[in-house]
C-alpha cells in the first residue's frame, strides 16, 4: 500500500484554449468568464476539478478506491447512506459513527480524499472533509476578447419548421486564443487526515496533464495542458512561502504589438537561481 503524503507541494499549470469557451458563465448567457476590471479571462476551480474527476472516472474505472463522489447525475445523500450500510452503522447522529462513515468515504472516493467534501446533508451525515489539494481560479495571461459566433442548423425539428424553410439561428461564444495559469496547493497535514497517498499524488498530476485530452467538445474548442511546474518541499509544513515560489515562474508575450494566437507567442521563464533551500522545482510537462 502506498505511503501517506509526507511533503508539502505547490504547483503552477499553464494551459491554453483555441477557438473555444473554457468556462462559460450561466448568469451571462454562457459567455466566457472575464474579470470586468482587467479583461482577463477566468476559469473557476470547480471547472478544473470537474475535469480531474472525469479523467479519474475514465482512467481508473472499476479500481477500488477511485470512485467519484461528485459525479454526473449522482444523488449524494444516497452515497452517504451506502457508507453507513457498508460499515454496519445503524445510528445517524452519533459522532463516532459519523467519523467511521467519513473514513469510509475518504477511502472509497478519490475526490473526497483529494478535494474534500461537505457531507452533512440528509439523514446519513458523514461530516465535512477539507481536502489536501486546493486550486485557485485560473487567469489568462493577457486580456481576452470573446467573440460571438452565429450558427445555423440545416435540419428541422418539425414538419412545420421544414415547410417554412426556417432554419434555427443559434449563437456560441469563443475565445480566439488565451493562455491560462492556475496555481495550486497540496498539504501533507490534510493528506494524512484524508488518507491521500503518494500514489494519489502521482495520479492527480497525471490527471492535470491529460484531463483536456478526454474533455474535448465543440464548445470548448482546442484546450491543452502546456506546462506543469511542481514545487516539492523537504518537510510536511514547507520550507518557503507559496507566494515566493509562484513568483519564480512567469509568462511573457514575445510580441506585444499583436494579440497572442498560439502558445509559441509566449515565453515561460523560471528563476531557478532563487529557488529557496529545501524546495525542489520539478518540471512535469
Amino acid at each position: 500500500m502506498s505511503e501517506l503524503l509526507k511533503n508539502r507541494y505547490e504547483f503552477v499549470l499553464y494551459y491554453d484554449v483555441e477557438n473555444g469557451n473554457p468556462n462559460g458563465d450561466p448568469d451571462a448567457g454562457n459567455m466566457p468568464r472575464v474579470d470586468p476590471q482587467t479583461g482577463h479571462g477566468i476559469v473557476t476551480d470547480v471547472s478544473l476539478k470537474r475535469k480531474v474527476r472525469n479523467y479519474i472516472q475514465y482512467s481508473r474505472e472499476g479500481e477500488e478506491g477511485f470512485d467519484i463522489y461528485v459525479s454526473e447525475g449522482a444523488v449524494l445523500n444516497n452515497k452517504q447512506k451506502e457508507a453507513y450500510e457498508a460499515t454496519g452503522l445503524t445510528t445517524k447522529d452519533n459522532k463516532d459513527d459519523k467519523i467511521t462513515a467519513q473514513a469510509y468515504m475518504c477511502q472509497r472516493f478519490f475526490d473526497v480524499r483529494t478535494f474534500g467534501a461537505v457531507m452533512d446533508t440528509g439523514d446519513f451525515k458523514c461530516g465535512q472533509v477539507r481536502g489536501p489539494v486546493q486550486l485557485c481560479f485560473s487567469k489568462s495571461e493577457d486580456p481576452i476578447l470573446p467573440q460571438e459566433v452565429t450558427i445555423t442548423r440545416m435540419a428541422s425539428t418539425t414538419e412545420k419548421e421544414k415547410a417554412s424553410e426556417n432554419r434555427t439561428m443559434g449563437r456560441k461564444y469563443v475565445v480566439p486564443y488565451a493562455l491560462y495559469r492556475v496555481e495550486g496547493f497540496i498539504s501533507a497535514k490534510f493528506a494524512q487526515k484524508t488518507g491521500f497517498t503518494e500514489d494519489d499524488l502521482d495520479i492527480f498530476f497525471e490527471a492535470l496533464k491529460l484531463m483536456f485530452d478526454h474533455d474535448h467538445s465543440a464548445a470548448r474548442g482546442k484546450m491543452s495542458a502546456r506546462k506543469l511546474f511542481v514545487f516539492k518541499h523537504e518537510t510536511e509544513l514547507g520550507n518557503a512561502p507559496a507566494a515566493t515560489l509562484f513568483d519564480l515562474i512567469k509568462a511573457r508575450l514575445l510580441d506585444e504589438s499583436a494579440p497572442p494566437r498560439e502558445f509559441n507567442h509566449y515565453e515561460i521563464t523560471i528563476d531557478k537561481g532563487n529557488v529557496p533551500a529545501g524546495v525542489e522545482l520539478i518540471e512535469m510537462v
